[in-house]
């Protein structure tokens, strides 16, 4: 069976699960938050140093041209640490911290601070497997917090400086910055917890979408175009 199937397969499996058509998850459920919202000042410090040039960080886009409906020009700019399950040495060498701090996150598939420009919508659309979870923490969030905000199917949410959301991005969603400011945030994907053995299956499935083209062609990209300054700021 190819990994489309699987992925298809899966998600009607997932839909019959308890919790299996929730939109925004309680963090309370997840033990590893607590330790990454203790540590969000480390890593939002790491941040900073990488926005002093803001203008070497790629746009979403041109890490994955699939993309290019969502995000558009400079309005979505995008750090990786991991890549679909593929680490991204040189940029976790540029933020040590962060990338120990995601590093233990269990199942992690994609982590990166994703930064959203002033006055910028990120339309309507979905993630294409719902065996993982999207977690966010709030890093820099301009006020008022409403100004900064996401829809998960019926249910809006605005991010916290140093606090986390987590949802099933497989419902449609949307964001939007209204402010004058970037909103930042750290953007981390990660297996979806499922009684066995639909959690092997989630895994092997997660590893056929991770050999696919479109997510070899982007690690491909990633690493041809590494952060390449070496010292803070430089």
């Amino acid at each position: 069976m190819d990994a489309v199937k699987i992925a298809s397969w899966m998600e009607l499996q997932i839909s019959q699960c308890p919790g299996g058509t929730r939109t925004f998850f309680d963090t309370e459920a997840f033990p590893w938050v607590k330790t990454v919202e203790a540590n969000w000042l480390a890593i939002r410090n790491e941040l900073e140093l990488l926005l002093r040039r803001k203008e070497d960080i790629p746009n979403l886009q041109d890490v994955s041209p699939e993309q290019s409906f969502i995000a558009r020009g400079g309005s979505w700019k995008s750090f990786f640490l991991y890549g679909f399950g593929h680490k991204i040495a040189r940029n976790c060498a540029r933020c040590p911290e962060t990338a120990r701090i995601v590093s233990r996150i269990p199942g992690l598939k994609m982590a990166m601070f994703s930064i959203l420009a002033p006055k910028s919508h990120i339309p309507p659309h979905r993630g294409p497997y719902k065996g993982l979870l999207r977690y966010h923490l709030g890093l820099m969030i301009p006020q008022p917090s409403s100004s900064c905000r996401i829809r998960v199917a019926d249910e809006i949410r605005s991010w916290e400086e140093g606090r986390s959301l987590i949802f099933d991005d497989s419902h449609d969603h949307e964001a939007w910055n209204d402010s004058d400011f970037d909103r930042v945030i750290l953007f981390v994907d990660f297996l979806r917890p499922l009684p066995f053995p639909l959690s092997a299956l989630n895994r092997l499935a997660s590893w056929q979408i991770s050999k696919m083209p479109f997510v070899t062609d982007a690690v491909r990209r990633l690493r041809e175009n590494e952060f390449v300054h070496d010292g803070p700021g430089s």
